[in-house]
């Protein structure tokens, strides 16, 4: 029997860099949740590995199928098992690549889960995080697909308080930003980690513990692609939207809203006003 999992786009509701390590790599504090506008992963069974891509973006994944994340998540979980990576892989790409919202990285924590049933694996929670950190610093956490604090250079990761139900928009400007570039790109001061106790309740209350955070690799971002101001003035224009920021290391925004109704309004309005922006709508995974 196949299995399908969803690969939600993972958001960055605050990102500060802390540090930086010895070997150049930055230190991070960040608030991380989901939302339910996701790619989808689907394993059937087959007697030799394969993979098709579909979707509004599977263009962007036109390389070699063996450097995608998904085939890469597949052929590892196989060798830790000792087995033959045999499966039909379809990876549905809705989610815009290289975007900041970690679509490679939850693919490739999708595929791993739904091998995992497929192919009946008798893994415990911490061997399937292993082998999801040996793919990339963001796969663990896209793997727990749940509000996490993330620290170090991503593999430290807590458990956050829960997240209120709350609205959400996501705007791209159609501009891939390769997230290493930006770090490099990055200058000024380290920042402060800006956790929080206390769980929010309600949308409200929730931008409310946000206010004393951002986004430290924002202005970065911007330089190389000015287009993201555009993209963050627009929705922070949008009636009801209480909060707007952006996600990773860009390009991709995203604005919080109380009411669902609200969230609809402003994508349908980014949509008619700016055609060429890939715009979503949808709630934050609780």
């Amino acid at each position: 029997m196949s299995q399908a999992v969803a690969a939600p786009a993972k958001l960055n509701l605050y990102l500060h860099v802390v540090g930086r390590r010895p070997d150049g790599y930055h230190l991070l504090d960040s608030l991380v949740a989901f939302a339910d506008i996701a790619d989808t992963v689907e394993a059937a069974p087959a007697d030799a590995l394969a993979l098709e891509i579909t979707g509004p973006f599977a263009a962007a994944l036109s390389g070699p199928k063996e450097e995608n994340l998904v085939w890469r998540a597949a052929t590892l979980l196989a060798r830790h098992l000792g087995r033959p990576p045999g499966a039909a892989l379809t990876l549905v790409k809705r989610l815009p690549v290289a975007s900041g919202i970690g679509g490679g990285s939850s693919d490739a924590a999708a595929t791993l889960r739904a091998l995992a049933a497929l192919w009946e694996a008798p893994l415990t929670p911490g061997t399937l995080a292993a082998i999801a950190a040996a793919l990339g610093a963001d796969v663990p956490v896209c793997l727990a697909a749940q509000a996490s604090w993330v620290g170090g250079i991503g593999e430290a990761i807590e458990r956050a308080p829960p997240l209120p139900p709350v609205a959400v928009v996501l705007a791209n400007p159609g501009v891939p930003l390769p997230t290493a570039a930006v770090f490099q790109r990055r200058a000024g001061p380290f920042s402060a980690p800006a956790r929080f106790a206390t769980a929010p309740h309600g949308a409200v209350a929730l931008v409310a513990c946000l206010a004393r955070s951002r986004n430290d690799l924002a202005p970065a971002a911007m330089a190389m692609v000015p287009a993201i101001r555009d993209v963050l003035a627009a929705l922070a224009e949008t009636n009801g939207a209480l909060l707007a920021r952006m996600s990773g290391s860009g390009a991709t925004c995203f604005a919080l809203y109380d009411r669902d109704v609200e969230a609809q309004a402003a994508a349908e309005r980014l949509r008619a006003a700016h055609p060429a922006w890939w715009v979503a709508a949808g709630r934050l995974l609780p």
